[in-house]
């Protein structure tokens, strides 16, 4: 790698990180490097150590991309996939950016099922289904049924599940939380019930970043006018379609936590723990149906 094209792919990079700076964005150094990493097809540490060709053709893939970045489009979208669980998802703004937080998710799930063999789990409002496949490539016993109402998420979705191969294992289907609208036959019964569900109100979704307001599906971010509406659902449902020790695991949102809390003790199952979040918020809530 010559000096010349070392120095022209940093000088570019330094260009993009002031644009990105002056557009209000906090990570526009860390941004301009996964871009550029994107545009030439190698690593963000090939990037920082200047080990990339500086072609005119990768030059103007990173300068579009860049383009969409001030606009304050999410990187995950620019790239097309997004990291979670160390998996790699396709990601597109027909579904929701996986987040770090709905992690705790899976691996209260994984827990869940641990030492079950062909445990059966329902993934509601699946988006592209980070959830699920996750816990389908730890657990590879765990079959899968996941669930979600937008056709463009489902078509998202399947070509995740292709991509790393659990077709065998994680079944798709159209439908509005426990209500399918497939045509297919009714749910069965689950050993486990995860979700991360819209659990915003519109006051709230006005006052986030850009990125989250501007570009992902509001009907994965919309919870009603309380952020409640379909933890509700959710949890009015659940009961009906867990097994005898059967966890429902939710992901719910700040300063939630008691509401749920109440929602699930009222729909006749018991708390059994609440996960605080990086931040150290109640994030995710373990509750269970008592056997019988």
């Amino acid at each position: 790698m010559s000096e010349t094209l070392a120095r022209r792919a940093l000088k570019a990079i330094d260009r993009a990180t002031r644009r990105l700076a002056d557009a209000g964005i906090e990570t526009s150094r860390l941004d301009a490097e996964v871009l550029m990493a994107e545009a030439a097809g190698v690593t963000r540490e090939e990037v920082i150590t200047g080990s990339i060709d500086l072609s005119a053709a990768v030059l103007k893939k990173f300068e579009m991309m860049v383009a969409r970045r001030e606009q304050r489009e999410p990187v995950a979208y620019i790239v097309g996939h997004k990291e979670f669980y160390s998996l790699d998802f396709e990601v597109n703004p027909a579904v929701l950016i996986p987040r770090p937080e709905t992690e705790f998710v899976v691996s209260a799930a994984l827990e869940c099922v641990a030492g079950k063999a062909g445990a059966r789990v329902l993934d509601i409002g699946t988006g592209s289904g980070a959830i699920a496949i996750a816990i389908a490539v730890n657990a590879p016993s765990v079959r899968i049924t996941t669930v979600d109402i937008s056709d463009d998420a489902i078509t998202v979705a399947s070509r995740n599940v292709r991509r790393h191969q659990v077709e065998d294992r994680v079944t798709i289907r159209r439908g509005d939380c426990f209500h399918m609208l497939d045509g297919g036959t009714a749910l069965g019964t689950f050993d486990a019930i995860v979700s991360n569900p819209p659990y915003l109100d519109e006051a709230e979704i006005a006052c986030l970043e850009p990125e989250v307001h501007r570009f992902e599906p509001r009907i994965a971010l919309n919870g009603g006018a309380s952020g409640m509406d379909v933890l509700q659902r959710i949890t009015i449902g659940a009961r009906e379609y867990l097994e005898a020790n059967g966890e429902l695991i939710l992901e719910m949102g700040v300063g939630h936590a008691g509401d749920v809390v109440n929602l699930i003790t009222r729909a006749g199952l018991k708390v059994v723990d609440v996960i605080n979040d990086f931040a150290g918020n109640p994030r995710v809530v373990r509750a269970r149906r008592a056997g019988t």
